[in-house]
């Protein structure tokens, strides 16, 4: 008799509570594995993604969105900045590097962000076919904006105002494509770079004062900030700056000093993302908590299922005893059967939980923007399925020793 065929003919025997014992395992198992998954990426972006910048300059308003916004791109900017106090901050005697940001537009959902070369070498981004921005409305796309969009070098483009697809296309400025980044997994992968004065060409096609006759402005290292504009223009606006220190002291002194200007704020990414783990750390313990309680509810229900069939089948075990089989081995099917569910529903679950992963990148803007993948299996889900087996285990120990202890001649005897 074949122990794996006898295990799986009494599950299906009973398909509606097979069911159901899989199903409750698996929701709670699935919860938790979106818990981890999310959990460790979400801390992996945001470490990845925050890496070199030590302060966002901008204009005053929630020091969280200035950060969300501007490094993560998921969240709207809390308003511009005047160029002439950027480059007051980037001249500062602290600041080793500034990079200018400049957003405003979009691409079918992807966001265009104005900038400078740096900001490609600050994400170590390198290009796969083409070649960095020259002029004014050429772009350098991500490798997502590339596969999604199905964009190549030469594709023309107009973009549409606002960070979202719904709005008003610039249909008298044509972008084109210069460039593809290789994959970087990064928030890189998920935008389209252009300069500065691209994106203040398409709001101002009238705009005479962007003359690429006018001096530079420069910043502290000596490279341009924004080429194109004289020092002390003060018609020009950018979204916010990124700042690196030149020493330690920058931490201490720099926020100070760029807070206390009338319109600028200074947010620092590593104390935002330490309050911002914090915040989704109470959200992330009450789910986690409520997937125990399924997890509980499930392992519960598979041992009354068992305990129950139990009942039901001591006449077809006295019947395997007296067949030759021996107790070992009727021990050993009832603690399979259990640990089998367990299995199922674990397998189920983490299928389900990736799934959903899955779905949630595909149609939320913002864990796409951050770079959120279904394909990413970690450690801890391993030790998610050891779990459930030794779950099964210990939902299966009372019935299995049930099964062993049974006395055959009194089972028969009372049929």
């Amino acid at each position: 008799m074949n122990l794996w065929v006898l295990i799986l003919n009494y599950l299906k025997s009973r398909p509606l509570n097979t069911a159901l014992n899989i199903l409750l395992l698996a929701l709670g198992i699935a919860m938790i594995s979106i818990l981890v998954v999310f959990n460790r990426q979400f801390q992996e972006k945001i470490t990845s993604n925050s890496k070199g910048i030590d302060l966002v300059v901008g204009a005053k308003g929630s020091p969280m969105q200035l950060i969300l916004c501007n490094i993560f791109h998921v969240d709207f900017p809390t308003g511009n900045i005047r160029l002439v106090e950027a480059e007051r901050v980037a001249r500062h005697r602290l600041v080793k590097r500034a990079i200018p940001l400049a957003l405003g537009d979009n691409y079918r959902g992807f966001r265009i962000i104005g900038t400078s070369h740096d900001y490609a070498d600050l994400y170590d981004a390198k290009l796969s076919q083409g070649s960095l921005w020259k002029e004014p409305m050429e772009v350098v796309i991500g490798s997502d904006v590339a596969r999604a969009l199905q964009l190549s070098l030469g594709s023309q483009f107009t973009s549409s105002h606002g960070l979202s697809d719904e709005t008003h296309a610039h249909d008298e400025q044509q972008f084109v494509v210069k460039g593809i980044l290789q994959k970087a997994n990064n928030v890189v992968d998920n935008l389209i770079l252009t300069g500065v004065e691209s994106i203040w060409q398409v709001h101002a096609v009238h705009d005479e004062t962007t003359s690429s006759e006018q001096s530079p402005v420069r910043d502290s290292s000596g490279s341009s900030l924004v080429p194109s504009v004289a020092q002390g223009d003060s018609s020009k606006e950018i979204t916010a700056m990124l700042v690196q220190y030149r020493s330690a002291m920058g931490a201490i002194q720099l926020p100070r000093w760029v807070n206390s200007q009338s319109s600028l704020q200074a947010a620092s990414p590593a104390f935002e993302t330490a309050r911002l783990f914090s915040i989704l750390g109470v959200g992330v313990d009450i789910l986690k908590g409520f997937a125990a309680v399924l997890v509980f509810i499930s392992a519960l229900s598979i041992f009354i299922a068992l305990y129950n069939s139990l009942k039901e089948r001591r006449y077809d075990l006295a019947i395997m005893r007296s067949m030759g089989a021996s107790r070992t081995k009727v021990f050993i099917s009832v603690l399979l059967e259990g640990t089998v569910l367990a299995l199922a529903g674990a397998v189920v679950g983490i299928v389900l939980a990736h799934s959903v992963m899955a779905g949630i990148s595909m149609f939320v803007q913002e864990a796409r923007m951050a770079g959120i993948s279904s394909l990413v299996f970690y450690p801890e889900e391993g030790l998610i399925l050891a779990g459930s087996l030794l779950l099964g285990v210990v939902c299966s120990m009372l019935p299995a020793w049930q099964a062993y202890r049974i006395d055959i001649s009194r089972v028969l005897a009372g049929a």
